[in-house]
């Protein structure tokens, strides 16, 4: 729904489906913003171990929201990341990223979390080229 908001929900099968009221993404005003997601595979529903692995897993599944409105993480302006280990797990965490993403990268906030057997949830906001794509 709507609400006359102009927001419109985004929906792929290629990223894992939202397990509660959440869409996996929303555009609004000329950008899409992304739930946060965990490291699940979509099809499978495995989570990898290792910070890198599901570091690089929770991102193609943000790829796949993008990829879904003909966008890629090129257009990412915002990354919002929760580390369940904060100073244990940065350095690998960061590592994995910087195979996702070329310069200029985006802005990032990376922060300790309590997460729910994961190691690691990120969400995005990437801008639309052209027009805002009207509700």
């Amino acid at each position: 729904m709507s609400g006359g908001t102009g927001k419109r929900a985004v929906r792929t099968a290629g990223a894992p489906r939202p397990a509660g009221a959440y869409a996996q993404g929303v555009v609004a005003g000329g950008l899409l913003f992304t739930a946060g997601f965990g490291p699940q595979d979509p099809v499978t529903g495995e989570v990898p171990a290792g910070v890198g692995a599901q570091t690089a897993q929770v991102l193609r599944n943000v790829g796949a929201v993008l990829a879904e409105e003909g966008l890629s993480l090129r257009d990412v302006v915002k990354v919002t990341t929760h580390l369940q280990h904060l100073k244990r797990d940065f350095a690998a965490y960061d590592a994995a990223y910087r195979e996702f993403f070329d310069e200029p990268c985006p802005v990032r906030t990376t922060v300790g979390s309590d997460l729910m057997g994961i190691l690691v949830e990120i969400d995005v906001v990437a801008v639309r080229p052209g027009p805002p794509t009207p509700g």
